[in-house]
């Protein structure tokens, strides 16, 4: 049996084709895709048609992830469109009115995949952990407390949500962190997926794949797009977390979403503070804003 499983794409058409490429070439008998395909990002609707194509095609397993629900709660009656909330979300907004109408598919999706192989021994996928499909597993993490997100352990344990790639050994359980195809962030720019392998004679093996693709192609859509200008100054930040391969949102969050909503400092001079971070300023300029 061989299983590819391959998450967090969000809106990144050029690492998506990729990544597909790499697996068809792999040709494994099922496909997951484990969450986030839309949002935080140019493309949602194009991605979203892709692997809805290739579920209705092919076969591939569509999971929900938490983008998709922020998309989902934007078409709620009472989801805001002006104020402070508003403009946090505005690049979730964004994404929304550009799935043409395919929103109401992503609530269908399923959170959970498993697959027992002959031996007893299941493989089970979601999006980040059991309890919750916003809380990450990371590498860092004890081995209690990754036991804990993952209750009741399977053999193998497949997550994905934070960005950030591993393969570890807990307890019994291989647990598998698939990182992102959209946007990775563990300082490698390739986009990554998990390969999945089981034979009766050694059971479960698992990997995680790096692919190439041209990283012009997707700062290009940011601006043709026009999420760059219309998904709000968090959309800045997108694209510099693209460039820098690791996370920037939990940082601003941390220091200024409070601050935004109570209208103590703007959206925009927010991001423009993160954007002078030392660590962050060489991966500033255009077609972004240039600080």
């Amino acid at each position: 049996m061989k299983i590819a499983v391959l998450s967090d794409i969000h809106g990144n058409l050029p690492a998506l084709e990729a990544v597909s490429a790499d697996i068809a070439l792999w040709s494994p008998d099922k496909v997951i895709v484990n969450g986030d395909t839309v949002n935080r990002g140019p493309l949602s609707g194009a991605c979203l048609r892709y692997v809805l194509q290739r579920r209705d095609s092919v076969g591939w397993v569509l999971l929900r992830g938490n983008h998709e629900e922020y998309l989902l709660e934007c078409a709620r009656p009472d989801f805001p469109t002006s104020g402070p909330d508003f403009e946090l979300n505005r690049f979730a907004y964004w994404a929304y009115q550009r799935l043409n109408g395919q929103v109401g598919q992503l609530a269908h999706l399923p959170t959970r995949f498993t697959w027992v192989a002959p031996d007893g021994r299941e493989i089970r996928v979601v999006h980040a952990a059991m309890n919750s499909n916003r809380t990450g597993l990371y590498e860092e993490l004890t081995d209690d407390e990754l036991i804990e997100r993952i209750i009741p352990a399977p053999a193998v344990f497949v997550t994905a949500h934070t960005h950030q790639a591993f393969v570890r050994q807990v307890q019994g359980t291989l647990v598998v962190n698939t990182g992102s195809v959209g946007s990775p962030f563990d300082r490698d720019w390739r986009p990554s997926y998990g390969r999945f392998t089981w034979d009766a004679i050694s059971g479960w093996h698992a990997t995680v794949e790096r692919v190439l693709y041209d990283r012009s192609a997707i700062e290009e859509d940011y601006v043709s797009s026009g999420f760059l200008a219309e998904g709000g100054p968090l959309a800045q930040l997108m694209l510099v977390e693209l460039r820098r391969s690791g996370g920037l949102i939990f940082r601003w969050a941390s220091r200024y979403q409070e601050a935004v909503l109570d209208g103590s400092i703007s959206l925009e001079e927010s991001v423009h503070r993160i954007l002078l971070d030392e660590d962050v300023r060489p991966f500033v300029g255009a077609p972004g804003w240039d600080i």
